[in-house]
């Protein structure tokens, strides 16, 4: 699939096209989606944390809220083996309004069930490909998550702050 002409993968003109991006490996690909996936969310006011343990016990990649708390799930795939090996990803729609895959450019988007959003990502962006369905969350569990989710931003920036404090609770960094 081509890339959207309002995508920030393609090329830009003038000094910027000369920035070397990072090199995508093995080692770093899914710190750098994840990093360019923070950032598009970030621009369009939404927030976001990497690797938040659910009630369920499954860990999703990022875990966003918007300004009206809805919240939206993407689970990152670095390879065609992390797909293939990786497929719990139905276990976290019962946690989230929207759930979307992110995957590098050039990942083979065929893979990707065609009824779940899509994002390509690389380490200074992303940019949708494919909406997500929308998903009806139980307002309990929203609340639920919605504290979870303030409670580890809160002890990640304080471990920030403060490293050698005393740090509790699950997900405690």
């Amino acid at each position: 699939m081509p890339i959207p002409p309002n995508s920030h993968l393609k090329p830009l003109p003038g000094p910027a096209a000369r920035a070397p991006a990072p090199l995508l490996d093995r080692s770093n690909a899914a710190a750098l989606l994840n990093r360019g996936l923070t950032r598009f969310f970030a621009a369009h006011g939404v927030v976001s944390l990497p690797e938040v343990t659910l009630a369920n016990g499954r860990r999703a990649d990022l875990l966003c809220f918007d300004a009206k708390s809805r919240i939206t799930i993407v689970e990152i795939k670095s390879s065609i083996e992390d797909f293939r090996c990786d497929q719990k990803w139905p276990d976290y729609l019962d946690y989230c309004d929207r759930f979307f895959f992110a995957v590098p450019e050039g990942f083979p988007q065929d893979l990707i069930p065609q009824d779940q959003g899509l994002m390509v990502a690389d380490g200074y962006g992303a940019t949708v490909i494919r909406e997500s369905g929308d998903f009806v969350l139980n307002a309990a569990r929203r609340r639920a998550l919605l504290m979870q989710f303030a409670q580890l931003a809160a002890r990640r920036l304080q471990a920030l702050t403060d490293p050698d404090g005393l740090m509790t609770g699950p997900d405690s960094v």
